[in-house]
């Protein structure tokens, strides 16, 4: 029986699990769950915690190579798929004594779509088409737990907040985000998930201090694997194009993403749940990295769009 690894060099959470419908299919082609080899802040523990399709993750340092190949050899993995251009990752792979490697062509990856590369480069190997759609596992018991903890019913809408995002040309101003929340409380009383990270509490607070700071709760204290059982719960995401956009994506939320510093083609079109907003005078096609168009976000569209998904 075959025994599978699955390399990923990329960083991003979002990254991970725009990837995940790739490496189920893997799994399902080798009749075995295989294990994955991927970077600490893509938070792959959490994403694959209850999959059925992998067996456990093993962390990819960033500098090591011998210490990787130390690893990963006694485990006698007989093939590879490295969604990866990288020589360093392919030798790391041939040096543990796996003699089955599937890999990106070499210094091919640059300026490619990156969901679009991923899909076709498994489509090739495992010769069938492959829906795009990733899909989170959760735990019932997690589940209810989070569902009284927080106590999230069905008399308020719940809506998972991305305000977070990799860098400050990727976030929509927060006072907006304070407004949009102000004016769906108006309509439909919800409670906001604030979901960002330890480096986001300056924007939290700016929420959390704001009069619509009574209706949030945030994430900024919480694991990954924490916040995946809340968002599993709520009713639509608004969110930057951030990890917890993604999250939500492949838990089965209706998912409204501000796409103004880096590609939707890459990263917005894979999953039937996202619903795009671009920089007024854009296109899905020309909005990429470097648009920088945060201050070309309709607040009256986002508000429009927002007030359709919750309806």
């Amino acid at each position: 029986m075959s025994k599978a690894l699955v390399i990923i060099k990329s960083m991003g959470l979002g990254d991970i699990i725009i990837l995940s419908p790739y490496i189920d299919q893997i799994s399902k082609h080798i009749n075995k769950p295989v294990v994955v080899l991927a970077q600490k802040n893509t938070h792959a523990n959490a994403i694959f915690k209850h999959s059925p399709y992998v067996e456990n993750v093993i962390e990819l340092n960033k500098k090591g190579f011998f210490s990787i190949i130390d690893k990963i050899r006694p485990k006698e993995f007989d093939q590879t798929y490295i969604f990866s251009d990288s020589i360093r990752l392919y030798l790391i792979s041939r040096f543990s004594g796996i003699k089955k490697n599937f890999h990106y062509a070499f210094f091919s990856k640059k300026g490619k779509n990156f969901f679009r590369t991923a899909k076709n480069f498994t489509q090739d190997i495992l010769k069938k088409e492959i829906e795009s759609q990733p899909k989170i596992y959760c735990n019932s018991k997690e589940v209810e737990e989070a569902k009284q903890k927080f106590n999230i019913s069905n008399n308020k809408k719940n809506i998972v907040a991305g305000i977070s995002a990799s860098g400050p040309t990727k976030r929509w101003d927060v006072k907006n985000y304070i407004k949009l929340f102000e004016e769906i409380n108006k309509r439909f009383p919800s409670r906001f998930f604030l979901a960002g990270g330890p480096n986001d509490e300056n924007i939290i607070q700016e929420v959390l201090n704001s009069s619509i700071g009574e209706n949030c709760l945030s994430f900024s204290k919480m694991s990954i694997s924490q916040t995946i059982p809340i968002i599993s719960l709520c009713d639509v995401s608004i969110s930057n194009d951030t990890g917890f956009g993604h999250i939500s994506s492949a838990l089965g939320l209706k998912s409204l993403f501000l796409f103004m510093d880096s590609p939707p083609l890459s990263y917005g079109v894979y999953s039937k749940n996202i619903s795009i907003i671009i920089p007024q005078g854009e296109s899905i096609d020309s909005c990429s990295h470097n648009t920088k168009g945060k201050n070309k976000i309709s607040f009256n569209e986002v508000l429009n769009k927002a007030l359709e998904l919750l309806n």
